[in-house]
């Protein structure tokens, strides 16, 4: 079974920065593709970014574009997602993912194409 946990979340101002951590357990062959999602209040889960760890292939959704990078220490077997220039509309819970259940790279923004999900970690930006 595939275990995800999420660290680093926290509140900032307007144009600071956080780095969110995810450590994953498991069948490495279960977490090839690794994701960030996140939900704002009264929005659907929206997905921010994601990987494929064995190429290093990124994808990123528009609204982060520039801001965020994704990334994944093969070492320490730990996903890394750096926000920058963070806005209030950034305010979510952001979700660890992997496990994807249909093909990459189509179909990583569908919250249903991901089997584990970590518990989620604030991010809270202050106008």
């Amino acid at each position: 079974q595939v275990q995800v946990v999420e660290s680093g979340g926290g509140s900032v101002q307007a144009g600071g920065s956080l780095k969110l951590s995810c450590a994953a357990s498991g069948p490495s062959h279960r977490r090839v593709y690794m994701a960030w999602f996140r939900q704002a209040p009264g929005k659907e889960r929206e997905g921010v970014a994601a990987i494929d760890t064995g190429f290093d292939s990124t994808r990123y959704a528009d609204s982060v574009k520039g801001r965020f990078i994704i990334s994944r220490d093969k070492v320490e077997k730990t996903l890394y997602l750096e926000m920058n220039g963070l806005k209030p509309e950034d305010t979510a819970v952001y979700y660890c993912v992997t496990g994807l259940l249909d093909t990459w790279p189509r179909a990583w923004v569908a919250p249903s194409a991901w089997s584990f999900w970590g518990q989620g970690t604030q991010v809270t930006v202050a106008s």
